[in-house]
């Protein structure tokens, strides 16, 4: 049996991200330019960010930090149902709620501090409530974006039955 810590593959990822906001004067001052991008991937449709609305971004367009939380909480889902699947549990719905925490430091910089993701999961029966609450903590262990972060990502997960 292969090690476990033995890597089993590299995947590698690469999209393109175009600045779209200059408004004439390129960046010739703080309030001169929009933070519209428009990011690539082939294959894939666009996808339309900013920065985030405090930082002069378009509200209307997705932000980096808007994408870091949802990559968090795609990530845990995917594993979830990959976890369940294993488990035998079968599920029906999976609704999460994430928020998310960035501080500033007064220097211009900051940092997300935690993520809580809340998952809202229905299970087909009553019987595998247990199995479908357990294998939240092993969808973190496989999670690769929660693997990657160095703040942490909690859960608040609640189960229930389809016939509940």
């Amino acid at each position: 049996m292969a090690d476990r810590l033995t890597p089993l593959g590299e995947h590698r990822y690469a999209l393109t991200a175009t600045w779209t906001g200059n408004s004439g004067t390129g960046t010739s001052g703080y309030r001169d330019y929009r933070r519209d991008v428009t990011i690539e991937v082939a294959g894939k449709p666009d996808l339309l960010a900013s920065a985030d609305k405090p930082f002069r971004g378009d509200p209307a367009r997705w932000n980096p930090e808007d994408l870091l939380l949802a990559s968090l909480s795609e990530c845990h889902l995917l594993s979830y149902l990959h976890a369940c699947v294993t488990a035998g549990v079968v599920v029906t719905s999976y609704r999460d709620s994430a928020s998310g925490t960035m501080r500033e430091d007064g220097a211009g910089g900051g940092a997300f501090v935690e993520v809580t993701l809340r998952p809202e999961v229905v299970v087909a029966e009553t019987s595998m409530i247990e199995a479908a609450e357990r294998a939240h903590a092993q969808a973190h262990e496989w999670c690769f974006i929660a693997n990657s972060m160095n703040f942490p990502v909690r859960h608040e997960a609640t189960v229930r039955a389809a016939q509940d």
